[in-house]
């Protein structure tokens, strides 16, 4: 049992939560659960705790309804996350929550020293500032475990981070890249749900459609790589296996290929600096023949360009356009707005805001909270048939 990376899952029940788990059960020998945290309650939390058996489990939107596993503490409440984020036996907290929900355990993780394999993009948009400021501070280091980001980071070690002349992010253009750009205003949210790459949760897979989650990495890109927002570009590249590139400033460029499987890179954040095997298949550039690469359309993927605007106006811009965003795909989602009005509601919301310069991060969850508002009262005030 000794040597195991012990790691604690906040969000275990999502999508890259159940990714992480399936990579600790690829390697029991190598990494051991120590906690596991999910907003409700479920068949699939309970699968996961008696699988795992970790010391530490957290419900933070369930209140005791008697469940009480064996040789796991049980706790409830948003104080929770804290509480396993900071506890003293865990070497890496896998922040796998959307929205929200992160932000204050990661900082508080940070704080504590632990290392934080970041998968929630929300956490450097809303206060990069606050997150990176508690990790130079600590020692404690963020993990990217995005592909994107760990693309770059795989491309980065070993170089001098002052060499870099411009980071380049892939984007596969999500489901609608060929549709006309008048009938997006008629797609479903089911047809939004459909990627053509990869296997992810409805939040990210629509942000992904309308390339807002390619804007919000550009942010995280800048924050976790010290580079300016204007240095970080994107292109379009269908196959999604050119993960991302790092041009440096004698013109060489690098880059990270690989399948598209979540897991791989989620494995390499938690096995770093060491390597271990996978029983995905591998990469076959012959079977593929050929890989393709194209600037991206600014009509049809607005919200891109919307997410970049933000992080060159700083202050509190990014926490408001992350915000509106949430919102807007919340209500596409639940068939209160259109998939094209999710731009529009991002715009306006950002167009109302009245910045805060370096918010704390009192200011960053008021500037959250009144987006939120703003942009469900902006949508309810468009005309039902704009709808």
């Amino acid at each position: 049992m000794s040597g195991r990376k012990r790691i604690a899952i906040l969000g275990s029940t999502g999508s890259i939560g159940r990714q992480t788990l399936e990579v600790v059960a690829w390697h029991p020998d190598r990494f051991e659960v120590v906690g596991l945290a999910a907003r409700t309650d479920s068949l699939l939390f309970r699968e996961q705790v008696q699988q795992f058996t970790p010391k530490l489990a957290a419900l933070t939107g369930a209140t005791h309804d008697g469940w009480s596993p064996d040789e796991t503490t049980l706790t409830f409440g948003e104080a929770s996350l804290v509480e396993m984020a900071t506890a003293p036996d865990i070497d890496v907290v896998v922040v796998a929550t959307s929205g929200t929900a992160g932000l204050v355990p990661t900082i508080a993780a940070l704080k504590m020293g632990r290392a934080v394999a970041l998968a929630n993009k929300e956490v450097l948009i809303m206060a990069g500032h606050l997150v990176t400021e508690a990790s130079r501070v600590s020692g404690a280091s963020i993990i990217p475990v995005d592909s994107e980001h760990s693309a770059i980071w795989q491309c980065l070690l070993g170089e001098a981070r002052h060499r870099i002349q411009r980071l380049i992010l892939t984007a596969s253009g999500g489901a609608f890249r060929d549709l006309p750009i008048a009938n997006l205003a008629n797609v479903t949210p089911t047809q939004a749900l459909q990627h053509p790459n990869w296997q992810m949760g409805p939040k990210i897979t629509v942000d992904s459609a309308t390339m807002m989650n390619k804007g919000l990495e550009v942010l995280e890109a800048a924050w976790l790589f010290d580079v300016p927002v204007e240095n970080v570009s994107v292109v379009i590249h269908r196959e999604s296996i050119v993960h991302s590139l790092v041009e440096f400033v004698d013109g060489s460029v690098k880059a990270q290929l690989g399948v598209p499987d979540m897991r791989l890179p989620i494995q390499f954040a938690l096995s770093h600096p060491d390597r271990f095997t996978t029983p995905t298949p591998p990469l076959d550039l012959a079977r593929l023949g050929s890989l393709t690469f194209a600037d991206v359309d600014r009509e049809r993927f607005r919200c891109l360009y919307l997410a970049i605007d933000a992080g060159r106006l700083g202050d509190s811009y990014p926490t408001v356009m992350n915000a509106a965003n949430e919102v807007a795909v919340e209500l596409f989602l639940t068939g209160m707005l259109r998939f094209d009005q999710i731009p529009w509601i991002v715009e306006e919301i950002m167009g109302r805001h009245v910045p805060v310069r370096t918010p704390s991060l009192e200011d960053v969850c008021a500037a959250d909270a009144w987006a939120r508002d703003a942009g469900r009262q902006a949508a309810a005030a468009l005309p039902l048939a704009a709808r």
